[in-house]
């Protein structure tokens, strides 16, 4: 038996109640080595005079590790718990003290396992409509032109042509308004908008008046109207935060320019000196950017100034979250105000972090509610794109990344395939329509929320930036109403709203023929299977038994 492998971590994703009486428990073991896991589980005020004994569930196999779970319904929540292994060969105890041939349960207070208290307040709540919810990315400036009176001396880029880092293409919210029914007979329930406040740039994360929408893209009542539309219509919108940094036009940064250490926003900014110089540059960036400062989001005004906005817009816009760029730069400190605030507002709004890597020590239910999910995207990207991983591999890395984090987390995770960072997918497996269809499939089947990149379904190519932002095809959009791409999505997407995810179990395995294996199990015995090979050329996705047309 592998002591080595073994981790079990009290309140961790290894140990988490989803309610006042319910808590997961898993359990790490190396690959292949227990044939069967239990836990000897009791209050514990009275553990060591009676114990109870369950089976565990060996529900995620990684590359490297097997994960063993079980949900406990508790009356005394009071929670002590140790471990009984079975290797094929030996039983053997797990406890604090590691794995032993015995354990005394007369002493087990030295030694368990525990969870000492289960507090409703530090039970992380779900925002329950993102586990039916399928997101649409927008870049704005390359969606849709709405407003025909508008200024457009500013249109540099032809529409549809190829566009370069400076391109402006002349979408606004007015287009997006124009084509919330395209976009919810899509599939779509729930809209992400890259940002909309006031910028020189297209793409707007160099913002310069957080409280104005850039006139390029309209007027704060235009974006009013669009939430509105939005609702009415029963869907969703989450907007952009631009929090880690701003355009060098803010005002307060152009104060501290002028009047240096004088100026009342010279803390606001981590500047080295005495005024911020930009050549060299002696003040912190995004990346290497000298006119994205970045915010001091440890000092206590800049927190509120931030999180005043971001409040903002949930109370006089209604609008239902935001996303986080470059969510892993600011400091633990000022998330875990913003979400407090943000959630004293409404509980339902969500928050999802623009982290690239295991982001679990900001999913702990302080801080965001999810991730995007590009550990998801590389996965799709080493197994249809490189084929540098088969289904074994591919079903191991899918299960450690679910492992990261709670199961309420993973039910909230914005699950993508390519975004306005990244090359398109499409792109990216070679223009070959089958495994984009496996892709698809298995992007709405993985636990969380589906999100789609506007011109996914009509199979928009292109590599990095700014070639992942062209405009969007709206000829071809029309003309492709009834094409495989876009039938499957909107297949896949009734599925999500049909299907309460929310409250079932996914197991995801490889077979011997190279496929990747999900079965979906709902509490109402609903059954969704799906089968995926790296090549796309086999796609088997059935509902009870029924085949569904990939």
């Amino acid at each position: 038996m592998n002591k080595f492998a073994t981790l079990h971590i009290i309140d961790s994703a290894y140990s988490f109640p989803v309610s006042e009486h319910e808590i997961v428990i898993r359990l790490r073991t190396a690959h292949g080595d227990i044939q069967n896991a239990y836990i000897i589980y009791e209050s514990k005020y009275i553990y060591g005079l009676t114990q109870k004994k369950a089976e565990m569930v060996r529900t995620y196999v990684g590359e490297t590790f097997d994960y063993f779970t079980i949900k406990l319904k508790l009356e005394d929540t009071r929670l002590a718990y140790v471990f009984y292994l079975y290797d094929g060969k030996e039983y053997k105890y797990y406890s604090e003290d590691g794995l032993t041939d015995s354990y005394d349960f007369t002493k087990g207070f030295y030694n368990f396992f525990q969870y000492p208290y289960i507090n409703r307040v530090d039970i992380m709540p779900k925002v329950e409509w993102m586990s039916r919810a399928v997101f649409y990315q927008i870049f704005v400036d390359r969606f849709c032109i709405g407003d025909k009176d508008k200024d457009f001396s500013y249109v540099n880029l032809k529409w549809g042509d190829t566009p370069t880092p400076k391109s402006f293409a002349g979408g606004d919210l007015k287009g997006i308004e124009k084509r919330l029914d395209y976009i919810k007979g899509v599939g779509a329930s729930a809209i992400y908008l890259t940002p909309v406040f006031k910028s020189i740039s297209n793409h707007k994360y160099d913002i310069s008046d957080y409280y104005l929408v850039d006139e390029h893209f309209g007027t704060n009542e235009d974006l009013k109207n669009l939430v509105n539309a939005v609702h009415s219509k029963g869907m969703r919108i989450v907007l952009d935060a631009v929090f880690n940094h701003c355009s060098e036009n803010l005002d307060k940064f152009q104060d501290v320019k002028k009047k240096g250490k004088d100026s009342k926003y010279y803390d606001w900014f981590i500047i080295d000196g005495d005024k911020p110089v930009d050549d060299p540059c002696n003040y912190e960036t995004f990346a290497s950017c000298t006119y994205m400062p970045k915010f001091n989001t440890n000092n206590p005004e800049v927190q509120k100034y931030l999180i005043d906005i971001a409040c903002f817009y949930i109370r006089e816009y209604g609008i239902d979250g935001w996303r986080l760029d470059v969510s892993d730069e600011v400091s633990h400190d000022f998330w875990r105000a913003f979400r407090k605030a943000v959630k004293e507002i409404r509980e339902d709004a969500v928050i999802i972090g623009e982290n690239w890597h295991d982001a679990s020590n900001y999913l702990r239910g302080d801080q965001y509610d999810s991730i995007m999910n590009y550990a998801f995207t590389k996965a799709c990207l080493d197994f249809w794109s490189t084929e540098s991983i088969d289904a074994a591999g591919m079903s191991g890395r899918l299960n450690d990344i679910l492992v990261r984090n709670t199961d309420t987390v993973n039910s909230m995770m914005l699950n993508l395939l390519d975004s306005h960072d990244t090359h398109r997918f499409y792109s990216e497996v070679g223009e070959n329509e089958n495994k984009y269809a496996a892709a698809l499939c298995l992007l709405f089947m993985f636990p969380g929320t589906p999100c789609i990149f506007y011109g996914t379904e009509i199979k928009i190519a292109g590599g990095y930036d700014p070639d992942c932002r062209k405009c969007m095809d709206w000829d071809k959009a029309y003309a492709d109403k009834d094409s495989r791409i876009m039938k499957l999505i909107r297949t896949l997407s009734e599925m999500r709203h049909k299907y309460d995810f929310d409250n079932a179990s996914t197991i995801i395995r490889s077979d011997a023929n190279n496929h990747v294996v999900l079965k979906i199990d709902f509490a109402n015995g609903d059954k969704i299977h799906l089968k995926v090979d790296n090549t796309g050329d086999d796609i088997e996705l059935t509902v009870n038994g029924g085949i569904i047309e990939c």
